[in-house]
């Protein structure tokens, strides 16, 4: 038993894996106990167990396997994670379980399986069940068929979906095994409970016996509904309220509300196999259809007879199909084929159903007008075929169609097509039969019920029975308004008889709804039940404000406020009034009037009707008026009264008084009795003959306004304008006219017949009475405010004249919104006539629609048109569309016959061309408006592929389709789009183009609709696919889209709808959804309502120009779609953002409160190893992947919930990327703080943000970088290394960002890469870095390569990994690459290579193909370098930072090779100021020069120093580009090695870091010492001086203050310095070179020093400030004499100025001037005296006598006078010539100063033989000076010209060295600024040559010729001294000049300066004129060393680059490392041999 308690210790885990059975037996035991311990279901300990369930169940041994299963199913049962494993898990249950014998091994693998189920994985459960029943094994089929009978009996079938599994299940039912059939039979049982007759078809073809054995166990199945037992975690609620009904007792009624929802109802056609059908065509089909032979026609109709049996047809172009069998049933003579085409007809119909609907429209009229034919089995076919295809469309689409045959004379076609419409009504639900269908059927229909033909008659009856039916009295009484009661009576029978397909509706009130639907779809329509509540609302007297919140059903017309055609709103329509109490009244004789009128009427007034005295007649009106005021309604006999009126006289009296009573008494019967048309009819004749009386008129048209408001407004008008214009009377004209506007405005537009109205205002416009034509005129104003621009159009061919009138009428009424009906509402309910207001607008629109004059332009579409559409020539196709663009503009408005023309329209949405595509879809815009709402009827094969359109990548195109799509939608209405599959297989298409167009129309629209079609649903799963699309912009707009899409399906649908999403999405959907619904706007029916009632009446805004709408109804939420951008804008969306905006600040802000305070990572012990193990064990997901998958993502929200602060990772994983960025903030903030978290948890942070690299989104991207490179510089000095794990974890996918498009990013990326070679050795990066160069993307190859290069460059051939072969084989593959930047990148990496390796690399390379190898070749040669034979630094990759490696010193310490490394870090340091130099970290560099100091000894480190930042001062500005770039004649000896050597050492004086700084400054130090090579120096002497008063600085400011620092260590840095700078001094010619900013400000650094107190503490202090006393004495002597003056000059002015200076300063520097005034004599004649007097006048202009005697001590004067006296002792009166530079002597007192200064001495000298002296010196100088212009202008002329230039230069060098004070100012000044620029320049280069420069090294020559020649980077001054103002004079204008010269020798245009300073002096001694602060002449410097490399190199590098480093790191030459091989070859040696 030894080894049992070995395994008895194992931790549980292990145990279960073990290899004997009993320790997995005990493991699985225990397993169980824990799994039930382990309350919380997110434990990490589950995520332990993730790799071993599969384990548990398919252990070998039976005993434990079975309590394994017992194990798993608690697993399942209580992990959060479980569902990670039901693949695995599932499939080893079918396989290892159930063909166990052991019945509970097979009971516990079902439980499993339905345990899964309930953990939300059905799907992958029933897809491992379905695999099963493949298996050999009948005991596993077996198994598997009753799980799946068990789930869809518990679960249901809304869980378990039956298609795949009816799919199976005739193929079980053919086993051989019994078993098997059995229970396929149970499954078939159980299957029907659910789903009943639907189950029918697909097994249809089973063996009989067993069909009929089904039927029996079927009969016997109950016929009680169906429950869900079993609930998914996600149905709690649903269990709950199941389990309260189950302890209720039963069922209850409970059930009843939500039957419709527990069981889906299941159609049989989705069960169904599509079959493909047009592959199987006969190959002759076409031709046989068009045979002659009628037989042969016949074969070809019974093959597609056969093929359209299949019940369910795949989905194709079926047109040419449809179009040979319309074909045959149109005009074959044998009309047996006709039958059978229509049976064809109608299979595919039913096969193809709702796609077959867009052939619907062509295949009807042939049908219908076919029915002519008497035979029945024709007649039954079309009918069954026509029947088949109204199921495809709606009755909408094919009216027109139907309606236009409904005149047809033939009685067969009348009566047929009035059966079908009795048909199809059967079909509809009010919702689908809106009035407007109604009106134009019911019209016809009336028409056939008054048919000669009794059959006709018949059928028209059954028609409107139906039709009655199925809308309710309420819709259709209303057109049944003159039908007599014999008819009505008929119709009524007949609508008794109606059988409806959707349950019975009737439109009485009372009756009840039925239960329970008929039919399936019922559940969807949403017909029924608004049906109901719309009538409950109809019922209550009160406003109708629920019913139309009710109503739905087809969408708003183009933007009307709310649709009439609500859902079978038409019920609730509120023509109620006087519909219903309409008077049916016959003619009555005049015998019975007059019997009539005698009850009611005193008998004398009768009597006095017709008395021939008008006293008697008057006095019988006033009896008749008194009679009618106190009648009752009831009792007026109105038609006898109005009759007794007409009577003689009637309407001819005479007398204007009786007249008037007469008319008054017309207008009271109406008002008071229950007037009839019968009754109009007898007054309206008198009443339009008395309108245009003067007298009369007003009572004519009062009496015309009742009987209007009595028998309708509509009706009247027509009587009256007829009336009016059938005599000849201008004057009743005009008056009627004038009345009709006034009454069109108090009734409303309401019914109005336009056309007739328009014909009689065409015949007023020409009337010759002017009043006629303004009545009219003012008439058409009126409608134009119901109407709206359509109107217009009908008076298109008037006079221009009288158009312009119109116009101008028109143009009134712009803006202005129709007044609110006043009349015509009287008598009904307020409720009733809001809802009429309602209808009225409708119906106008549809009017006015119908009335436009339409053009046929069916014959003009040929067969040579629609075949030139399609041609193969572009030309040729866009001249057939330009034909149809002109058919369309001369036919205005057409009738829906296009024929051919949508197919070959569509087929030119997917040109190639894409400006054919813009055209078509221009004309498709057209067409909509030219056919108006008849479009509707080609949405489907035309709309549908506009659609398609939206996803072009081209942005012009994409908005040419939204606006047809708008144009269309306009016309249609929504509900013809949003019906069928169509749109949400386009929202399928994973275009992001496409889905964000769609969805922002989809946004847009939405909103507007009051109901949609249930077709919506299919666009849901694609809808969340959007949300989670990798484009941004698909997901923003799925985003908004959502609230809309909710707010027609609702919330519960919508969630519902995510069960077949993976879990992770599902949450992200869901949570989206509950944002969304708190968003939800309502639906936009009761706003829409009350808006229509603030806009009054108004007719359809469809033709408003919305702004008057809009204004209108601003106040409201949801504003119809007059102008939908403004609705959207004002309206809902402004709605919604305030909620959304409430709702998201408030909930967050409660939580930040409570729980943001604490750590955001939390530290767990040994946390970070223990995940590695998982992930080395295999027990988590190792992270790797190409996209990241949901699991990927669930695992590290798992591993970070236990060290991630809870609010956090909400953040981090929500949906919405601006948490992310929040997040990202949050770590940010928290990164310094927290570094020991962020470590702990380093590996799940680079693995979150790996995912974030997958975003779409920048700003998160940026957010992440930025992150990143924060992390590293933190991790690297903290000296982190990364683990393996962490970088194969983060690295792969960093290098994928490489190839990102945008260049910041890319930018970013390798900065990031940079770093990271700080925590990860460099050798390692590299096979990761290599990896990417295998990417397709071919940016992220190219960025690839560079960073190899670098790699190489930086630290050696050691980093190629695995060898240096196979890593340079790798990249020379890529200089065959496709792409030009990969070629050369390729290219440039393996030349850097070369320059570290030598010749070596051909042989690593290998064999290479000729191209690649030449193209290599040639690059190597043009890169020109000399190989050298090993490279620079080894990489020693022991990443351990030194501790004195401060920021600075890193910048500046950088190994020659790579400061002057290749175009590649150029590159990279273009970046930004962050990263510009890529730092070779210390630890990879071998620091020869350290080694050769340290000889042996041990080093102490250094402790850090605290630093100061200097980089500031050196911020660069940006040089224009240059427009020519200055190229040196002197190309290939432009370069030196030992300089870019020097540059570097000189570079490092300047270093932050002592000991840097002490070994440069010996090595410098070495060099001037030995005279050979102290030469090599000349041209550094500015630069090195800069760096040494930069290090003076330094020690001042920073390491003085330093506590830490040994004091030491600073005396040794100073004597280091001062050691050095006395070497420099000693040679004469080196210090000559320094210029007089550089020595102002070593002067300043120097006196600075001698005055610190804190040097004089130290030790060694003393000794220190002797030497500087000694360093200055040898700066004073050795200098150039006139730079030293100068700068002390300068330095004097400034010390005196600055108020921080110290007296004492000023006053070390004014002994520095005594003793320059001591060595005058010796010095004088080198002396450039103009410079020195300019900047003497600088000095006493800002100092002028007075100020300087205010001074506190006389010493300032002193010195100046005794400099100016000496000046004029040792020069005499000359000294008064040198004043050429200054420009207005008259500043300050010099001038006048020297004068006294020279009649003083004049004064005591002997005055008589200086006069002598002084005149002939004065004819002398006039002779010589006409002589000197002449040889001047002749050398002038020399330089001018082309040829001589040089010889002239060298003649103006000689003269001026010959006559130093020669004046050739006046040459010059005429001169252009060019010219004068380049004499100077001419002049220095000569100097230099001559003075012997050109012998040293060629380069220093050409440095310091350069001097002048190159662009500084930065131009501006820095100032260096602390409180230091150059001079204010000297500033500006020596500056400026500067600036000049050198923007002229960029190229950049000067503008003029007047006041430029003479050029004399530049040109009188060659040096540096001016005083230039030093940091300019080193940032000078700087260029000169770049551009002279970019010529060298011929790169054309951006002369911007910055430098960040202190000193500007300055940049030697690319070859130094190759030049100073020998060098360091000799170092190494001597290192050697001094360690041995």
């Amino acid at each position: 038993m030894g080894d049992d308690s070995e395994w008895m210790k194992l931790p549980i885990d292990q145990k279960c894996e073990h290899k004997l059975w009993k320790a997995r037996l005990n493991g699985y035991e225990e397993a169980l106990k824990l799994f039930q311990k382990i309350d919380d279901e997110k434990s990490p300990e589950w995520s332990k167990y993730l790799g071993l369930i599969k384990k548990f169940v398919t252990d070998s041994n039976a005993v434990a396997q079975l309590k394994g299963l017992e194990a798993a199913l608690a697993y399942v049962e209580n992990a959060h994670v479980a569902g990670k494993t039901t693949g695995e898990v599932a499939s080893g249950v079918v396989n290892k379980v159930f063909n166990q014998p052991k019945a509970r091994a097979k009971e516990l693998g079902l439980d499993i399986c339905l345990m899964y189920i309930e953990i939300e994985k059905g799907e992958a459960i029933q897809e491992e069940l379905l695999k099963g029943l493949d298996n050999k094994n009948p005991k596993i089929i077996v198994a598997c068929i009753e799980t799946l009978r068990k789930a869809l009996s518990e679960f249901g079938s809304k869980i378990i979906s039956l298609k795949p599994i009816i799919k199976v299940l005739p193929k079980l039912f053919e086993s051989r095994e019994k078993a098997v059939r059995d229970e396929a039979k149970l499954l078939a049982v159980e299957i029907y409970r659910w789903i009943r007759d639907a189950l029918r078809p697909p097994l249809q073809n089973i063996n009989s016996v067993q069909l009929k054995e089904l039927e029996e166990e079927w009969i016997k199945v109950s016929s009680a509904v169906p429950r869900q037992t079993r609930f998914l975690r996600s149905q709690q609620e649903l269990k709950a309220k199941f389990e309260q009904q189950q302890a209720v007792g039963g069922d209850a009624d409970g059930g009843g509300d939500d039957e419709e929802e527990t069981v889906p109802q299941v159609d049989a056609y989705e069960l169904l196999e599509a079959v493909e059908i047009l592959s199987k065509l006969p190959k002759d089909f076409y031709e046989k259809i068009e045979a002659k032979k009628w037989q042969e026609r016949k074969e070809a109709l019974e093959a597609v007879e056969l093929l359209v049996k299949n019940p369910k047809l795949e989905s194709g172009d079926y047109a040419d199909l449809v179009k040979v069998l319309k074909k045959v049933v149109g005009k074959d003579t044998n009309v047996m084929l006709v039958a059978l085409a229509a049976k064809c007809l109608a299979g595919l119909a039913t096969g193809l159903r709702k796609k077959f609907g867009q052939y619907a429209g062509h295949v009807v009229p042939t049908i219908l007008e076919k029915f002519k034919e008497k035979k029945p089995q024709v007649v039954q076919a079309l009918q069954e075929a026509i029947d088949a295809i109204f199921l495809t469309t709606t009755l909408q689409n094919l009216s027109e169609d139907i309606l236009a045959v409904m005149d047809n004379k033939n009685p067969t076609i009348k009566q047929q097509t009035s059966l079908f419409i009795a048909r199809s009504f059967r079909h509809c639900t009010p919702s689908t039969l809106p009035k407007s269908l109604l009106k134009p059927f019911c019209a016809a229909l009336l028409k056939h019920i008054n048919d000669s033909a009794p059959e006709v008659r018949d059928a028209g009856f059954e028609a409107l029975g139906t039709a009655l039916k199925v809308a309710g009295e309420k819709a259709v009484n209303p057109f049944l308004a003159d039908v007599d009661k014999l008819k009505l009576d008929r119709i009524k029978e007949c609508a008794e008889k109606v059988e409806l397909v959707y349950g019975k509706k009737t439109g009485g009130a009372a009756e009840k709804r039925e239960g329970k639907p008929v039919a399936g779809k019922t559940a969807a329509l949403p017909g029924p039940g608004a049906d109901k509540e719309t009538k409950d609302a109809a019922t209550k007297a009160g406003p109708l404000k629920k019913a139309s919140a009710v109503k739905s059903g087809v969408p708003p017309k183009k933007g009307k406020p709310a649709t009439a055609a609500g859902a079978g709103g038409a019920g609730a329509k509120g023509k109620k009034g006087p519909e219903t109490k309409e008077i049916f009244e016959s003619e009555l004789s005049m015998e019975v009037c007059e019997e009539k009128a005698a009850a009611v009427l005193p008998a004398s007034c009768i009597q006095q009707l017709d008395s021939g005295n008008w006293k008697e007649r008057l006095a019988c009106m006033e009896e008749f008026q008194k009679a009618v005021e106190l009648m009752e309604r009831s009792e007026m006999p109105c038609q006898a009264l109005v009759r007794m009126l007409a009577k003689k006289p009637g309407w001819k009296e005479t007398n204007f008084q009786v007249m008037q009573m007469k008319l008054h008494i017309v207008a009271l019967i109406a008002q008071k009795g229950n007037f009839s048309k019968t009754s109009a009819q007898v007054v309206l004749d008198g009443l339009v003959d008395k309108v245009g009386d003067v007298k009369c008129g007003s009572n004519a048209k009062e009496a015309m306004t009742a009987i209007a408001e009595a028998c309708q407004l509509p009706w009247t008008a027509e009587q009256v304008v007829a009336t009016a214009f059938s005599q000849k009377n201008p004057k009743n004209q005009s008056e009627t006219l004038n009345w009709l506007s006034n009454a069109i405005k108090e009734f409303g537009f309401s019914g109005l017949n336009v056309k007739a109205f328009i014909s009689n205002v065409k015949t007023a416009l020409a009337a010759t009475n002017p009043a006629v034509r303004t009545s009219a005129i003012t008439l058409l104003g009126v409608m134009y405010l119901y109407v709206g621009p359509p109107l217009r159009m009908f008076f298109e061919d008037e006079k221009p004249a009288l158009l312009s009138q119109i116009d101008a009428e028109f143009e009134k009424m712009q803006g202005q919104t129709a007044p609110t009906p006043t009349r015509g509402i009287s008598r009904h309910s307020a409720g009733g006539g809001d809802d009429g207001e309602e209808e009225e607008q409708e119906e106008v629109g549809n009017d006015v629609v119908d009335l436009l004059p339409r053009t046929d332009i069916g014959d003009k579409i040929t067969a040579e048109l629609v075949s030139k559409i399609g041609d193969k020539n572009w030309k040729i196709r866009k001249e057939g569309l330009d034909e149809v663009t002109s058919i369309l503009n001369e036919a205005k408005f057409i009738h829906p016959n296009i024929g051919e023309l949508p197919a070959a329209l569509k087929n030119r949405l997917n040109d190639s061309n894409k400006i054919l595509v813009q055209q078509t879809l221009s004309i498709l815009q057209q067409l909509a408006t030219a056919m108006g709402p008849n479009i509707k009827q080609h949405v489907k094969n035309l709309g549908i592929p506009v659609i398609t359109v939206l996803g072009d990548s081209k942005n012009n195109v994409r908005a040419a389709a939204l606006a047809t799509v708008n144009a269309w939608a306009e016309q249609t209405g929504m509900k013809e789009w949003l019906e069928g599959e169509d749109l949400s297989e386009e929202l399928k298409k994973e275009n992001p183009f496409l889905r964000q167009e769609l969805l922002g129309w989809l946004a847009e629209k939405l909103p507007t609709l009051r109901s949609v079609p249930s077709d919506l649903l299919l666009c849901v799963p694609h809808l969340y696919s959007c949300l989670e699309d990798r484009n941004g912009d698909v997901r923003k707009k799925a985003q908004d889209a959502l609230p809309f899409f909710m707010m027609h399906l609702g919330f519960e649908k919508m969630a519902k709808a995510t069960g077949k999403l993976k879990p992770t999405s599902k949450d992200q959907v869901l949570a989206m959804l509950e944002k969304a619904k708190a968003n939800m706007p309502a639906k936009p029916a009761p706003p829409a309502k009350s808006s229509s009632r603030v806009v009054g009446g108004t007719a359809p805004a469809k033709f408003q120009p919305g702004s008057a709408f809009a204004d209108d109804l601003g106040s409201n939420n949801v504003e119809s779609k007059p102008d939908p951008k403004k609705a959207k804008a004002g309206g809902l969306s402004s709605k919604t953002k305030g909620v959304q905006g409430k709702k998201v600040l408030s909930k967050p802000n409660l939580k930040e409160d409570d729980d943001k305070s604490g750590p955001i990572f939390i530290i767990v012990p040994n946390g970070k190893e223990q995940r590695m193990k998982e992930e080395k064990g295999l027990k988590v997901l190792k992270w790797n992947f190409t996209t990241p998958r949901d699991e990927y993502i669930e695992q590290l929200k798992t591993q970070m919930s236990t060290c991630v602060a809870k609010w956090l990772q909400d953040e981090m994983f929500h949906a919405d990327f601006q948490h992310h960025n929040k997040a990202l903030a949050v770590m940010i903030e928290h990164l310094e703080s927290e570094k020991d978290g962020v470590i702990s948890c380093l590996d799940l942070i680079l693995k979150w943000l790996t995912l974030r690299f997958f975003d779409t989104n920048t700003s998160v991207l940026m957010k992440t970088l930025e992150y990143l490179k924060l992390l590293f510089n933190m991790l690297s000095q903290e000296e982190y290394h990364l683990t393996e794990n962490e970088a194969s974890s983060f690295i792969p996918y960093l290098i994928l960002k490489v190839g990102e498009p945008k260049d910041v990013i890319r930018k970013d990326v390798r900065a990031i890469l940079n770093r990271m070679c700080l925590i990860y050795p460099a050798s390692k990066m590299f096979p990761f870095i290599m990896e990417g160069t295998k990417s397709k993307n071919s940016k992220q190859r190219a960025e690839c390569l560079e960073e190899l290069g670098c790699l190489v460059e930086s630290y050696g051939m050691n980093v190629c990994q695995p060898t240096p072969g196979k890593a340079l084989k790798e990249m020379a593959t890529h200089i065959g690459d496709r792409d030009n930047t990969v070629r050369n990148a390729a290219l440039n990496t393996i030349v850097t290579v070369y320059n570290v390796h030598g010749d070596q690399v051909f042989k690593l390379i290998g064999n290479l193909s000729e191209k690649d190898m030449s193209m290599l070749e040639e690059r190597i040669k043009r890169s020109a370098k000399r190989p050298s034979a090993a490279p620079v630094r080894q990489a020693e990759e022991k990443p351990q930072r030194a501790q004195n490696i401060s920021a600075n010193a890193g910048m500046m310490r950088k190994g020659p090779a790579e400061d002057m490394s290749s175009k590649l870090n150029q590159n990279r340091n273009m970046g930004s100021h962050s990263e510009t130099t890529h730092t070779v970290p210390r630890e990879f560099q071998l620091d020869l020069d350290e080694i050769e100091n340290d000889n042996g000894t041990v080093r102490c480190e250094m402790p850090a120093l605290v630093q100061h930042k200097l980089d500031d001062i050196f911020e660069p500005v940006l040089i224009p580009e240059p427009k020519i770039r200055a190229v040196s004649p002197h190309f290939d000896d432009m370069h030196s090695n030992t300089a870019s050597t020097i540059n570097f050492v000189i570079s490092q004086v300047a270093s932050g870091d002592i000991n840097t700084s002490i070994q440069a400054l010996t090595q410098i130090d070495e060099v001037l010492k030995q005279e050979d090579k102290a030469e090599a120096m000349s041209g550094h002497i500015d630069q090195f001086l800069i760096a040494t008063f930069m290090q003076l600085r330094l020690i001042y400011n920073t390491h003085m203050a330093d506590e830490k620092l040994d004091k030491d260590e600073i005396v040794r840095l100073y004597s280091c310095i001062i050691g050095s700078m006395i070497t420099l001094f000693q040679i004469e010619s080196l210090a000559r070179e320094a210029s007089t900013g550089v020595l102002k400000d070593l002067m300043h650094g120097l006196i600075t020093l001698m005055l610190d107190s804190r040097v004089e503490d130290l030790e060694e202090g003393e000794q220190v400030i002797r030497s500087v006393n000694l360093l200055v004495v040898k700066v004073l002597e050795k200098s150039d004499q006139t730079n030293i003056l100068s700068a002390l000059l300068v330095l004097l002015q400034d010390s005196l100025l600055a108020t921080a200076s110290s007296p004492k300063f000023s006053e070390l520097v004014m002994k520095c001037l005594w003793r320059m005034v001591r060595l005058l004599p010796e010095t004088i004649n080198s002396i450039n005296l103009d410079r020195i007097l300019l900047d003497i006048h600088i000095f006493m202009k800002v100092f002028p006598k007075e100020k300087l005697k205010q001074c506190k001590s006389d010493f300032p004067i002193r010195t100046l006078k005794t400099l100016l006296h000496t000046l004029c002792k040792l020069k005499g009166p000359k000294i008064l010539d040198h004043l050429t530079m200054i420009d207005n002597k008259n500043e300050s007192e010099l001038e006048a100063h020297l004068c006294r200064v020279m009649k003083h001495s004049m004064d005591q000298s002997g005055k008589a033989d200086k006069d002598t002296e002084k005149g002939a010196s004065r004819i002398e100088e006039k002779a010589s000076k006409a002589k000197v212009n002449d040889i001047l202008a002749e050398i002038f002329k020399k330089i001018g010209s082309k040829e001589n230039t040089k010889e002239g230069l060298a003649e103006l060098y000689e003269y001026k060295k010959k006559y130093s004070d020669a004046d050739i100012e006046p040459f010059l000044k005429n001169s252009s600024q060019f010219f004068q620029s380049y004499v100077e320049r001419g002049l220095r280069l000569i100097e230099t040559e001559r003075e012997g420069k050109g012998r040293i090294a060629p380069s220093t020559g050409i440095s310091s010729q350069m001097e002048g020649t190159c662009v500084p980077v930065s131009t501006h001054t820095v100032s260096s001294s602390i409180g230091n103002t150059n001079g204010e004079e000297v500033g500006p204008s020596v500056y400026l000049e500067r600036l000049k010269i050198l923007r002229q020798r960029c190229g950049l245009d000067n503008a003029k300066q007047e006041d430029r300073p003479p050029l004399t002096s530049l040109l009188s001694k060659p040096t540096l004129p001016t005083v230039a602060s030093s940091t300019d002449m080193l940032h000078s410097k700087l260029s000169q060393l770049r551009e002279s490399r970019e010529q060298y190199q011929h790169l054309d590098l951006d002369c911007n680059q910055t430098h960040s480093s202190g000193i500007g790191t300055t940049l030697a030459s690319p070859s130094s490392a190759a030049a100073n091989i020998d060098d360091l070859k000799k170092r190494l040696e001597r290192i050697k041999s001094s360690r041995k």
